[in-house]
C-alpha cells in the first residue's frame, strides 16, 4: 500500500493535531496536517484564507493538499474537518488507512473553546458545531477503518490505541481493524 501511514479524521475539537504526533513518534514516521499546508501555499492563516478569499478558496487548496499529500506523504496525516466533505477527497480516501477520531458534541465544544476563532464556527458558535457534526457524521463513520472513540481519554492513549490496531493488534481494540478487512478493504499496514 502506499501513501499515509494513517489518516486522522475528525471534527474540530477531535485530537487530529495533538493525536498526529504522538501516533507518528509510535510509528516511527513524521506528522504533517493539511491544514498547515494549505497555510503556508496561501501565506496566511487558515481562517484569514476563509474571511479574506472564501470557503471555496480554501476548500479548493484543501483538496489539493489532501491530494498531493495522499499521493507522496508516508507519515500521519491529519485532515481539516471539513476535507472528506469533498467527493474527490472522498475516492482518494477510499484504500487509505483512515482513522476517525470520534468525539462527542459536549467534548468537541468544551475543545473547541467556542471562544477561540474559527471560521465555521462564526455566529451561534453552538449551533454551528451541531450542524457540522450533524452534517460530517456520516461522512466520517463510512470513510472509516478505524473508530477511535477520544471522549475522557489522554492523548497518549488514543495514539497508543491506535497504533496497536494499526499493527493488528488486540490489545487496545483491534475490531476496527478486523471490521475494515470484513468490510473488504485492504489490509492495514503492519
Amino acid at each position: 500500500m502506499t501513501g499515509p501511514a494513517a489518516i486522522l479524521i475528525g471534527p474540530p475539537g477531535a485530537g487530529k493535531s495533538t493525536v498526529g504526533p504522538l501516533l507518528a513518534a509510535l510509528l516511527g514516521v513524521g506528522f504533517a496536517d493539511t491544514d498547515s499546508y494549505v497555510a503556508a501555499v496561501a501565506g496566511k492563516p487558515v481562517g484569514d484564507i476563509f474571511i479574506e478569499d472564501g470557503e471555496a478558496a480554501f476548500r479548493g487548496l484543501e483538496r489539493a493538499a489532501v491530494a498531493s499529500a495522499v499521493a507522496d506523504y508516508r507519515g500521519v496525516l491529519g485532515l481539516g474537518g471539513g476535507a472528506v466533505l469533498d467527493p474527490g477527497t472522498q475516492a482518494l480516501l477510499d484504500r487509505q488507512p483512515v482513522v476517525y477520531l470520534e468525539t462527542g458534541f459536549a467534548e468537541a465544544a468544551k475543545r473547541v473553546g467556542l471562544d477561540k476563532p474559527r471560521p465555521l464556527l462564526l455566529g451561534n458558535p453552538r449551533g454551528q458545531l451541531r450542524a457540522l457534526l450533524d452534517q460530517r457524521l456520516p461522512v466520517y463513520q463510512q470513510l472509516a477503518w478505524i473508530t477511535v472513540s477520544t471522549d475522557a481519554r489522554t492523548p497518549d492513549d488514543i495514539a497508543a490505541d491506535i497504533a496497536a490496531q494499526l499493527r493488528g493488534g488486540t490489545e487496545a481494540g483491534g475490531a476496527g481493524t478486523e471490521a475494515a478487512r470484513e468490510a473488504g478493504k485492504p489490509g492495514l499496514p503492519r
